[in-house]
């Protein structure tokens, strides 16, 4: 048994030391990154058991994905692929403000995951199955998967949790709006940003959040949340708007912030908090992934969420 169980590709992540052009950087810090394991770990801090699964190359790679993510707490069903290597993702900071990330993952052990690498009996007992629209945009097998779990979990009444997570150099708008339409409809709680909610909804629907919102809710969920970054966030659920204000920190790394939010938002789902504090959970998860470098080492702990209530001095005492 597990309160969430979710899938798909984690990464190993080079993220240059210096700013400036990649060709000269020489030191790198070496980590991992992956949209699901990093919701899984954002969970698991905030007091729930979490489970990832995934295909990793039988490499040093792969080790290293399964050792971090047990050691935050993270149930992981990693299965070493001795056929494919563990794909790379690399992190540069072209200016002190703009981030450039590469991906390395055509042919990765992650992008052959497949229906028979899930296991229905963990998926039927968890609580919550929790995945993103990047896992579908790897492989045909992948978007198998994908499809292969959610009739699991609706089969079986598990909340059905989608985050969009956009990603153009998978798929093109159009492919990923056909295959969102087609979903949706299958999802209980959904993720996204405005221009992320765009790719759903008919082109008619203004670009403005509650709107948006109602556009996708009529195709199925029952809570829609749309992120609008440093202007906080909405959510509509079962006909209510509600918003939140952001939290005001100091921005180092911005990815992994929207991971951040969907972590909070389903812990407190899973905690059985009221709507209003499960999105000002949400919005505060998000403001602590960027306070620091990498895609999840910022990512708070229970105890940690009053500290955005700090002293003017910026003081913990």
């Amino acid at each position: 048994m597990t309160d969430l169980v979710t899938f798909g590709e984690t990464m190993a992540l080079f993220a240059a030391r210096r700013t400036g052009p990649l060709r000269f950087a020489r030191d790198f810090d070496l980590g991992l990154g992956g949209a699901e394991s990093n919701v899984a770990i954002g969970v698991a801090r905030l007091g729930h058991s979490a489970t990832w699964v995934g295909r990793v190359g039988a490499d040093e790679f792969g080790d290293l994905i399964r050792a971090t993510l047990l050691g935050e707490g993270v149930n992981t069903e990693a299965i070493a692929d001795p056929g494919a290597p563990t794909g790379l993702m690399i992190k540069g900071r072209r200016t002190a403000d703009l981030i450039d990330v590469s991906y390395y993952r055509g042919g990765s052990a992650g992008s052959r995951l497949a229906p028979a690498d899930l296991d229905p009996a963990l998926i039927r007992g968890a609580r919550v199955l929790h995945l993103s629209a990047i896992t579908p945009a790897l492989s045909a097998s992948a978007r198998e998967a994908a499809r292969h779990a959610v009739a699991e979990a609706r089969a079986a009444g598990v909340l059905v949790s989608l985050d969009v997570n956009y990603r153009r150099a998978l798929w093109s708008p159009e492919e990923a709006g056909t295959w969102l339409r087609d979903t949706i409809g299958d999802v209980d709680v959904l993720f996204a940003t405005v221009p992320e909610a765009r790719l759903v909804a008919d082109g008619g629907v203004p670009a403005e959040p509650v709107a948006l919102a109602e556009a996708l809710a009529a195709l199925g969920p029952r809570h829609v949340l749309i992120k609008s970054g440093a202007e906080g966030a909405m959510e509509l659920s079962d006909g209510v708007v509600r918003h939140a204000e952001p939290y005001e920190v100091t921005e180092v790394d911005p990815v992994g912030a929207g991971d951040a939010f969907a972590a909070g938002w389903l812990a407190d789902w899973l905690a059985g908090a009221t709507p209003g504090q499960r999105l000002r959970t949400a919005c505060a998860a998000g403001a602590f992934a960027v306070t620091s470098q990498g895609d999840w080492e910022s990512l708070p702990r229970r105890g940690d969420l009053s500290l955005l209530r700090r002293g003017a001095d910026g003081v913990s005492r």
